[in-house]
């Protein structure tokens, strides 16, 4: 009888040294969820912001600001952008390719280039949303649980020198995989705020590079 209390002491510890590394697991994975979807801070608007003179066309900004499906998503749902398009920027042509840019070896930042019509919404508060809600702007070569300087924020004006080159992959992302973990956990929340805090600016409808491919836009 001994020996059968023995063994089962035995059998108990082992399972106890199994169970707490995965509750060690769990822990550690709910703070790292809980610091990825931090609450969004309201950043003031500028000072400063153009009215569009009369009869303004389409205008386009490329703003970096960590994993570009959030950043694509919060741009997607915002009332008067006409198109989100994820790409690169700051590289080589050559090596715009999403496997080497995550190396963070390239020079490139994963970016959006944002179309906006500004007789809808001004330049102005688009950089309002991007610092609010996008994207946290005091962390440096990093965004929630991604690291690297491909993940950095950056405001790039859009010109012929700078090419970016988007894949049909990560066009949507966020659309088209509301379900995937890393959207749960990183973007989804990005587009709750943005509903949150600019409840006029936000548009239940995304627009999104596929329907606008098909229309031709």
């Amino acid at each position: 009888m001994a020996a059968i209390t023995r063994n089962f002491s035995a059998r108990s510890l082992l399972r106890a040294m199994l169970v707490v590394p995965l509750v060690g697991w769990a822990v550690n994975a709910a703070v790292d969820a809980a610091r990825a979807a931090e609450a969004a801070v309201t950043i003031p608007a500028p000072a400063v912001d153009a009215a569009a003179p009369a009869g303004a066309g389409p205008r386009t900004i490329v703003l970096a600001g960590g994993c570009f499906w959030g950043v694509q998503a919060v741009f997607q749902h915002t009332k008067g952008v006409t198109a989100a398009v994820s790409g690169y920027a700051g590289g080589d042509k050559q090596t715009a390719i999403y496997d080497m840019v995550g190396t963070g070896s390239t020079g490139h930042a994963e970016s959006v280039a944002v179309t906006f019509d500004p007789q809808q919404i001004s330049y102005g508060k688009i950089l309002q949303i991007y610092f609010s809600v996008a994207h946290n702007p005091t962390e440096l070569n990093r965004q929630g649980p991604d690291v690297g300087t491909q993940y950095r924020s950056a405001i790039f004006y859009a010109d012929d020198d700078q090419k970016r080159i988007a894949e049909d992959y990560h066009q949507d992302f966020a659309v088209l995989h509301p379900t995937y973990p890393y959207i749960v956990f990183n973007d989804a929340p990005k587009v709750e705020n943005l509903k949150r805090l600019f409840p006029a600016s936000y548009r239940d409808m995304p627009v999104t590079v596929m329907a606008s491919t098909k229309t031709g836009h």
